[in-house]
């Protein structure tokens, strides 16, 4: 269970949510929503771990994330809103160093594999910097498949990506909660995925 206790974040001298107290079981999505600057990406730094509260506690598996940094750095797989991928280097480079930094190991195959199924298999030996938007978000989202982690921490996912990639994206967030995954995932579009297992934290209201 992901939870959060009297969470408090600032930006500068400016409060951006205090007393934030959340809890999230396995099969559940959280969908944080809130106007541009209304924190939303500054929690999910704050639930991956990469950056620190001003007040409070991120917990997992009621320790807190402090404690068991590299426990939790396995637990978990964070899609930043422009995708952590290095321009200079493929998509199946990219994939392979991050794997690798996360300590999950993944073979050329396996990379090969997930990248094709985001229809990227002729793709994957060019440099990134010569793809579109849409295959540079889809290479960030083949990384799902390769770690076999419970929680997803995804910001703005569905950026970029036609009708047909929102839905097959739909379709794995739905599996993973099906296989009893957690997921955070901010999003300006509707969420593909049954309501009845959504929760909403709308910041700045």
């Amino acid at each position: 269970m992901l939870e959060t206790h009297d969470l408090a974040c600032l930006r500068g001298d400016r409060r951006l949510f205090r007393g934030l107290t959340l809890q999230l079981a396995p099969g559940q999505l959280l969908r944080v929503e809130g106007s541009n600057g209304a924190g939303k990406t500054s929690l999910l730094r704050l639930l991956a771990g990469l950056a620190l509260p001003a007040a409070g506690e991120v917990c997992w598996a009621g320790v807190p994330i402090r404690r068991q940094r590299e426990v939790y750095a396995q637990a978990l797989v964070y899609l930043g809103h422009l995708g952590g991928l290095k321009d200079e280097l493929t998509p199946l480079e990219n994939l392979q160093a991050d794997c690798a930094l996360a300590g999950h190991a993944a073979d050329a195959a396996r990379i090969t594999e997930a990248l094709a199924a985001w229809g990227l298999q002729r793709q994957a030996g060019l440099p990134l910097r010569v793809l579109s938007a849409g295959q540079r978000r889809r290479a960030a989202l083949a990384r799902l498949a390769l770690a076999d982690a419970p929680l997803w921490v995804l910001d703005e996912p569905f950026n970029a990506l036609d009708v047909d990639a929102v839905a097959q994206l739909g379709r794995q967030i739905e599996a993973h909660l099906d296989g009893g995954g957690l997921a955070v995932v901010t999003s300006h579009l509707a969420l593909p995925v049954a309501a009845g297992r959504v929760q909403a934290l709308r910041l700045g209201a």
